[in-house]
């Protein structure tokens, strides 16, 4: 048997394996992606989409798309249906952290190993592995598996208190993971962040409300101003919704974890839409896909793509490691890609384009060439973000002419590609797949702005009808208020609107979600690339215009739009 031990192969969580290797091409998000009871993936969009990862090695770049994945895996772990090991070949952040939760506070242990390219490249050819004692085995192969250097992290004298257990036990494991998390993203240090922001308090499942409680019961609390995400129930108003009182009661009961631990009850997805936000160049700790990439991008303050459960221990300590978009030179992009616009266009572009952005660059960071002269408004960027963050790994893109960071030279290494409009015609295909008949009108993923909902409330004004499918808008509660302080609430409400706040379309569910549903339509590519795994509903995608026309007839156009042509701007 040939040993190769070079140092090419780190593992970060330790598990004595034996089993088949399912291998993806492409990153997959386990929020959205993977079914948390049963370890199936059910992505429609990804390549590997019905098949099953319970037990298995799974070998993938990276993931990608959203933080809630680390809470996917956590469940996944407590149910018995999490992957036996997971193996990147790039650095990874999301998987990896719901692996050490599960091996630290509830003794579930997933293998989560990081290999070089040639090694990866090996297995990929496997069809089956081992881990045992520090070795990778396959075929006649054995690889030497090294742990992480925890030594090289340079910690300040209140780090180290911090880890000492000086600030009680939950402090301690929040410094502990934090310094996990440090030398597995090849940080030395660790750096101060000025606020934050929880995404793992949506209960998508029951891990989230393990996890929140046992943190609580620990004497867990935030010592920075910190948000919250958006929630699984309208929370003043669940019970007149006709919610079960399970799913209710759960869905309060983690809530109210993270506004005992001292987190601001925001209840929001879009927290950059809140008054207080971050300003260019601070230095934050959140996590949400689309909130990170929004915050990095479009405001220019600085983070990563934090896992849910690791921003819990940030705002805990105001500490992170000092890695990755923290640091200026690596906020540089790597793939440029140039848009070439068909010659007329309406808004539900902007999803489309940043959904593809993604694509085009699924690891890198792309810079947007050729929108320089079209005015873009901070929905139709909040858009863009939301739908990018589905499908890369990203944290941020720039967009030249537009974000603060846009004439930010391009790598040495930079490649290249495109946006044509045949990619939009097949993007357009690809999210409208379902029937013309509409039974529901979904909007706000993330949470819609008041300008949006705005526009919404006067293309319905301008038909003088009410609406004849349901229709919900899902929104923050800072833009609930402004809705009801200007008369647009009780508008929307006359017209047959129904205005939500806390929830997102991501974790609505019935009754809230009409179970007589079979065809939505969206106007986000978000909710238009999940919505289908996630609900099992058919779902159509348009512009803002569309889904008013649906919400008032029941109907879509089943034909391309108009401007979904090869005529290009010059």
């Amino acid at each position: 048997m040939e040993n190769i031990s070079n140092n090419e192969a780190t593992i970060y969580v330790q598990n004595d394996v034996d089993s088949d290797i399912v291998v993806c091409d492409e990153g997959l998000s386990f929020w959205g992606g993977v079914d948390p009871d049963t370890g199936v993936i059910i992505d429609i969009h990804h390549p590997n989409c019905g098949e099953e990862l319970s037990g298995k090695v799974v070998l993938m770049p990276t993931s990608r798309g959203s933080c809630s994945g680390s809470g996917v895996l956590l469940q996944l772990a407590q149910n018995g249906n999490a992957p036996a090991a997971l193996i990147f070949r790039e650095t990874e952040d999301i998987l990896t952290l719901g692996a050490m939760i599960a091996e630290r506070l509830f003794n579930k242990n997933i293998a989560v190993l990081r290999v070089a390219s040639k090694i990866y490249n090996l297995l990929s050819e496997e069809k089956s592995a081992k881990i045992d004692n520090l070795k990778l085995y396959f075929s006649n192969t054995s690889i030497d598996l090294f742990q992480p250097a925890l030594g090289k992290i340079h910690l300040s004298n209140l780090d180290k208190k911090m880890l000492a257990g000086v600030n009680g036990e939950a402090t301690k494991i929040a410094m502990e993971v934090l310094c996990l998390m440090a030398a597995a993203q090849n940080a030395d240090e660790l750096i101060d962040v000025s606020r934050g922001h929880i995404d793992g308090c949506i209960l998508a499942h029951d891990a989230n409300l393990h996890f929140a409680e046992k943190m609580l019961d620990m004497g867990a609390s935030v010592i920075i101003p910190t948000t919250i995400n958006a929630i699984s129930v309208d929370r003043e108003n669940w019970k007149s919704q006709g919610v079960a009182p399970d799913l209710g009661g759960k869905a309060s009961r983690l809530a109210d974890a993270y506004v005992k631990m001292g987190a601001y009850p925001t209840f929001t997805c879009s927290p950059y839409l809140l008054v207080e936000k971050p300003i260019k160049g601070e230095l934050i700790g959140w996590s949400e896909s689309n909130a990170v990439i929004y915050a990095n991008s479009v405001i220019g303050a600085r983070t990563q793509k934090h896992p849910d459960y690791l921003d819990l221990f940030i705002a805990m300590t105001g500490r992170t490691p000092n890695t990755g978009v923290y640091l200026e030179e690596n906020r540089k992009p790597n793939c440029e890609i140039r848009i070439s616009l068909p010659s007329k266009f309406d808004e539900s572009i902007w999803p489309m384009i940043g959904w593809l952005a993604g694509y085009k660059s699924p690891n890198g960071i792309p810079v947007l060439i050729g929108l320089e002269d079209i005015s873009l408004s901070n929905d139709d960027l909040k858009a863009l973000c939301a739908a990018f963050g589905t499908t890369s790994a990203s944290p941020m893109l720039h967009i030249k002419g537009h974000t603060p960071e846009g004439e930010l030279p391009s790598t040495q290494d930079a490649i290249s590609t495109t946006i044509m409009p045949h990619d939009l015609l097949n993007l357009w295909q690809k999210f409208n797949t379902g029937n013309n008949k509409i039974d529901l009108v979904a909007i706000g993923s993330p949470h819609a702005s008041s300008a949006e909902c705005m526009k919404f409330l006067k293309l319905l004004l301008e038909k003088n009808q009410t609406v004849i499918v349901p229709t919900i808008l899902t929104v923050g509660r800072e833009t609930l208020g402004k809705l009801r302080d200007h008369g647009s609430l009780n508008q929307l409400s006359k017209l047959g609107v129904q205005v939500v706040p806390d929830i997102c379309w991501c974790s609505i569910t019935e009754p809230v979600f009409p179970s007589k549903t079979q065809s939505l339509i969206t106007n986000s590519g978000k909710y238009a690339h999940y919505g289908e795994g996630l609900t099992g509903r058919n779902i159509r995608f348009g512009s803002l215009s569309d889904c008013a026309m649906a919400a008032l007839s029941g109907f879509v156009n089943d034909e391309l739009p108009n401007w979904l042509n090869f005529n290009t701007r010059h």
